[in-house]
């Protein structure tokens, strides 16, 4: 009975000293929760998740509405990265104000809007009924997993350096006054 008394008196101390040699004795785990509980990212780490090498650019595209080139081309300046589709609901909604933000920022953006799953004829067909004209290519080489969409739309600013300075992963007006500051402000 005494045994058992111990036990219960002291479970918590017990518990605590199997998970203590747990943690010091098992090194992902260590390694783990110290990164859980310092909550400090290293530079490293955020510059490889906010980083985008020139390889990962490296996407051979083909104009629908404006030459083919590589995506890698249009680095120097900000770059605006649109992954879309006619096939998507909330793609169509945001397009109106992607226009806009085109018409009112073409000389101080690059501007790639890529239609995704789609037909070159229905691109066209879709661009040429809106009167759209911001740049819209079809991807033709494999896209790295790094920037490849798994909602659509999906918006990219990118830095000149390769910064991704804005992930978008929802339809967004485009055009409203703080994103325009936002661009002013990235674009200097």
């Amino acid at each position: 009975m005494t045994d058992m008394n111990f036990l219960k008196k002291n479970l918590v101390y017990i518990v605590l000293i199997i998970l203590l040699s747990a943690f010091t004795l098992i090194k992902p785990l260590r390694d783990f929760v110290s990164e859980q509980i310092a909550m400090s990212p290293t530079v490293e780490k955020i510059n490889n998740e906010t980083m985008l090498p020139e390889d990962v650019l490296n996407i051979d595209l083909k104009g629908i509405n404006t030459s083919s080139t590589n995506l890698k081309n249009l680095r120097g300046k900000v770059l605006f990265l649109n992954f879309w589709g006619t096939w998507c609901p909330p793609c169509r909604t945001e397009w109106p104000t992607i226009e806009k933000l085109y018409q009112l920022k073409k000389d101080k953006l690059e501007f790639a809007l890529i239609a995704m799953q789609d037909q070159e004829e229905d691109v066209k067909k879709f661009l040429k009924d809106n009167n759209y004209t911001a740049p819209v290519y079809i991807a033709e080489s494999p896209l790295d997993p790094k920037i490849l969409p798994t909602v659509f739309p999906t918006t990219y600013l990118i830095g000149k350096d390769g910064r991704i300075l804005k992930k978008e992963d929802s339809s967004m007006d485009w055009s409203k006054e703080s994103t325009l500051e936002f661009i002013d402000n990235v674009t200097k």
